[in-house]
């Protein structure tokens, strides 16, 4: 079956990646121990907002009664991919120290006074920073990773928008 003539196949495909990626995200965190910051948590949000709404594309049928709202759902996955890209290179900017991340993950700890307000900060204070890479892999970490596949992801959905969704190239130059 061709991706071009089945947009529900394509956004299965696109529901099939997004999982696999949170599924990715949540290896490296409860078996490998790489414990998320603030912005790893941010990255996933498009993820569980895309994946819904990729599992209605791949359950609706295909049908011409159905192609505006195909249109608008692949279009609403390619913007929250891209969303999710835009994330992942901030948060790697933030890594590369390229430009400051939020004030509550990044820089270093506040000075303090005594013993009392050092535990009474540890109370308080995230450990995990965003502007250290836990994991690099071809010189990319986690946050890298994700701008590609988000990416990708937005490239499938916007193909989807294009050909998929309008039932090929007849379509388009109606």
């Amino acid at each position: 079956m061709n991706l071009a003539k089945s947009p529900r196949l394509l956004a299965l495909l696109i529901l099939v990646v997004a999982a696999a990626l949170i599924g990715g995200a949540f290896f490296f965190q409860y078996v490998l121990g790489l414990m998320p910051c603030e912005l790893c948590l941010k990255e996933r949000i498009p993820y569980y907002v895309a994946m819904p709404l990729a599992a209605v594309l791949a359950l609706a049928p295909d049908s011409p009664s159905l192609a505006v709202a195909k249109r608008l759902g692949f279009g609403l996955v390619a913007v929250i991919f891209l969303i999710s890209a835009g994330l992942g290179i901030y948060h790697s900017g933030v890594e590369w120290h390229l430009w400051p991340g939020p004030a509550d993950c990044t820089g270093p700890l506040g000075a303090t006074v005594g013993l009392n307000d050092f535990l009474k900060s540890l109370e308080t204070t995230r450990v995990v920073r965003c502007d250290d890479a836990a994991w690099r892999f071809l010189g990319l970490s986690l946050a890298g990773w994700n701008a590609i596949a988000s990416l990708v992801l937005a490239a499938l959905a916007g193909f989807g928008l294009l050909r998929g969704a309008f039932g090929g190239k007849k379509a388009l130059s109606a």
